[in-house]
């Protein structure tokens, strides 16, 4: 007997991603504005009509490439902070934790996400809030929990908001990744990478450190 074949709910999630994925390779290869639905249902592999059935026009349908982004870049950017444990060596797991989070920010699709936006933020400002509301405010909260955790364990002193140290300790990392990869536009080697995420750990722990 052949293999079951998929009910209708399974094939239209999986049509939905098909069609989220080639979106994105054609937005991400030619711009918001110079895509087209045609080009984005021939590398999605459907019907021009089922863009429409499944999202209603091109404009909802990047709202909508955006958010599955960021859904994504959340999971991978929450695992990265889970790393961050009371007991340990803490320069380590703030450097495997920065150097997690480089990965992400990094990451080709996180690259050419945030040029998507760069491009559109004028015409299309509530994108800002989709990846803010669905990424990295919850990111920021979670680091800003964890190191709430460390500072309640005697390890660190925030000297106030949790949430302020844990965007400083973000600005770290993605200030200097922003202009080492030139805006998206050079791969960062992983030792590099690396060396990054070692020193955002020093300074932080020079701000924030109780430990000599």
């Amino acid at each position: 007997m052949g293999a079951a074949r998929p009910d209708g709910a399974r094939g239209r999630i999986d049509k939905r991603q098909a069609i989220l994925d080639g979106a994105f390779t054609i937005f991400a290869r030619d711009g918001y504005h110079t895509a087209g639905m045609d080009a984005i249902a021939a590398e999605a592999k459907v019907a021009k009509h089922t863009l429409y059935n499944h999202f209603g026009d091109k404009e909802n349908l990047f709202r909508e490439v955006v958010a599955a982004l960021s859904d994504q870049a959340l999971a991978r950017n929450l695992a990265a902070v889970e790393q961050l444990r009371e007991q340990g060596d803490l320069a380590a797991m703030l450097t495997e934790t920065g150097c997690c989070l480089a990965e992400c920010y990094c990451d080709e699709r996180s690259s050419a996400l945030r040029r998507l936006l760069h491009s559109e933020i004028t015409t299309m400002p509530d994108l800002l809030d989709i990846v803010r509301d669905r990424a990295s405010d919850r990111v920021n909260d979670a680091l800003a929990a964890r190191l709430a955790r460390l500072a309640l364990a005697g390890r660190l002193d925030l000297g106030g908001d949790p949430a302020i140290a844990a965007e400083q300790f973000g600005a770290l990392l993605t200030g200097s990744l922003e202009a080492r990869s030139r805006l998206g536009t050079r791969k960062i080697p992983q030792a590099e990478l690396r060396a990054v995420a070692g020193q955002a750990a020093a300074t932080f722990l020079r701000a924030f450190g109780t430990e000599s």
